[in-house]
């Protein structure tokens, strides 16, 4: 259970210092560690062996040098060098101090009157900020600093450097990054971020492709929601997101998420991670994102009809298959209801109800299939285009989450391997309207799966998706099961009958891509390597079809 600490030897520094300010505008005396005497800096008082100072002026986040602390035992209670500091009854202090790690063995802890955040001891080579947010009951005197815990690696002796101790009102801090412009001239882009149980525990950054931190962020509450409007330029961006404890933001203490977007186009998203996670996102060109065929589709750009197919055939064909158990996780952190109801419940396209009330909802993992006997029972992992079309577990089709969606293991079992249609009698409805039974108006006079309108571009898009992915072998399919062959045509190019094409570029029409298929689309990409084409550019199926 999260939050458990062990009772271990561990190391504690405190740092601790301050001078009273009647105003509230308390200050950090040489909370740069500007001024030294030998090795040890004026204003701080040393008290143990465990830790020796000195000055340094490199690595340094603020002036002209920082303050190496060199951690040399593993059993010491509170070596710590220290001052206190006066605050006043109702003033709020934003307290900030900046730590770099050396080697991973120790990770810090903010104290401010009390323990607090921790750093990312794996953040090595780099500054990390820790902050706390203060506000005094009374008048008097607190003890502010960092502590630092071993963690596994430790191996006796440690440099840490410490820079840049303040409360946020201190003489000349870092100046804070400029606020975008008034009709921003560049790419305006909205970051969400959504903290779990333990928000202090989470700090991100964003840089530039010149290693400039452009934005960052630590010192949340819990379960708190940060909104904010970003004007970036044209470049490549990194965005690391760090949790101290090494259990990410979801799922296991919260639900927590973050994610960044430009022009309705989810740029990075996620949540689910161990002590910390890096990803990338281009502005400037395409990139995947829905903009001119530039960047991933580059290759793509001028063609039409069949040849812009094989050329996208190739962009996407090169996939890291993860394996068939791994859809557990991917359902998991990205198949949630974030849209309709935002209950955070699993998103299931057989019994979600778009403008009501939901008569099934489904709670991650504990949910998963098992048995069922009814609708509600579980969930499990639906081929949208059924495995017996393409000859059973073969992979990479059995594990491609790009068609492969979380859905009510019941009504996966009605659907069976029927192909998608539009039923005129119903022999079976789910809670949500999907129907089951004899098509008609479609020029097919099978038995046919209906799924309510708000998914049918969804499936459309699925199934033009699995026509490019595997172009090279999907003529072989024909003849795999009957109802594959009720629907494909035995051939690479077009693939689908034409009752089929027609309904398809029908439901892909009336059902455009919406804001739950851009993320989904984003997260197999990070999942996978590929995208759908078709969610990015929901032109192309006109061009080719």
């Amino acid at each position: 259970m999260k939050r458990n600490i062990k009772n271990r030897a561990y190391i504690q520094i405190a740092i601790l210092a301050g001078i009273y300010s009647s105003s509230g505008h308390t200050q950090v005396d040489n909370g740069s560690f500007e001024q030294w005497q030998q090795n040890t800096p004026s204003s701080w008082t040393t008290i143990d062996s465990g830790i020796t100072t000195s000055p340094v002026n490199t690595p340094v986040q603020h002036g002209q040098s920082a303050a190496a602390i060199t951690v040399n035992t593993p059993t010491q209670g509170n070596t710590d060098i220290r001052q206190s500091i006066a605050v006043v009854a109702g003033q709020t202090y934003d307290f900030s101090t900046w730590v770099y790690h050396t080697e991973g063995g120790v990770k810090s802890r903010i104290y401010i009157d009390g323990y607090h955040g921790y750093s990312n001891a794996q953040q090595t080579g780099q500054w990390q900020q820790l902050t706390y947010q203060y506000k005094a009951s009374t008048s008097k005197n607190i003890e502010i600093g960092l502590r630092f815990y071993d963690v596994t690696g430790f191996d006796g002796s440690e440099v840490v450097y410490v820079d840049n101790f303040s409360t946020g009102t201190d003489v000349n801090p870092p100046p804070p990054p400029p606020p975008p412009p008034t009709g921003c001239q560049h790419n305006t882009v909205a970051f969400s971020l959504l903290t779990d149980n333990y928000g202090s525990e989470t700090s991100w950054q964003l840089e530039n492709k010149a290693g400039q931190v452009i934005k960052s962020g630590s010192g949340y509450g819990n379960n708190q929601t940060i909104s904010d409007t970003l004007c970036l330029t044209d470049d490549t961006y990194t965005f690391t997101i760090s949790d101290s404890y090494g259990d990410g933001i979801c799922c296991s203490q919260g639900n927590g998420r973050y994610e960044f977007s430009h022009n309705g186009q989810i740029l990075i998203s996620g949540g689910q991670f161990t002590a910390q996670e890096q990803k990338q996102f281009t502005l400037g060109n395409d990139g995947g994102n829905g903009q001119d065929p530039t960047g991933y589709y580059a290759s793509a750009a001028g063609l039409t009809g069949l040849a812009l197919k094989s050329e996208l055939h190739a962009i996407i064909k090169n996939h890291n298959n993860q394996g068939y158990g791994a859809l557990w996780s991917f359902i998991d952190q990205h198949e949630r209801d974030r849209y309709f109801e935002q209950d955070n419940s699993v998103l299931d396209r057989y019994s979600e109800k778009p403008s009501s009330a939901d008569t099934i909802n489904f709670v991650a993992v504990s949910g998963q299939c098992g048995s069922y006997r009814a609708e509600g029972d579980c969930y499990n992992r639906e081929h949208s285009f059924p495995k017996s079309w393409f000859g059973g577990k073969v992979e990479p089709m059995n594990s491609d989450v790009h068609h492969i969606v979380a859905s009510d293991g019941f009504v996966n079992a009605k659907r069976n391997s029927f192909p998608f249609g539009e039923v005129g009698s119903a022999s079976y409805t789910s809670s949500n309207g999907s129907k089951l039974g004899g098509a008609s108006g479609i020029n097919y006079s099978g038995t046919v799966f209906e799924p309510i309108d708000a998914f049918k571009g969804d499936f459309a898009r699925i199934y033009f998706y699995m026509a490019t992915r595997y172009e090279n072998v999907i003529a072989g399919w024909h003849n795999k099961s009957s109802y594959g062959s009720d629907v494909l045509n035995g051939t690479s190019g077009l693939v689908f009958e034409p009752w089929v094409i027609a309904m398809l570029k029908r439901w892909h029409q009336q059902d455009p891509v919406d804001a739950i298929e851009r993320a989904r689309n984003q997260a197999a990409y990070e999942y996978q390597g590929n995208r759908n084409p078709f969610v990015d550019h929901p032109e192309f199926v006109e061009q080719i079809w």
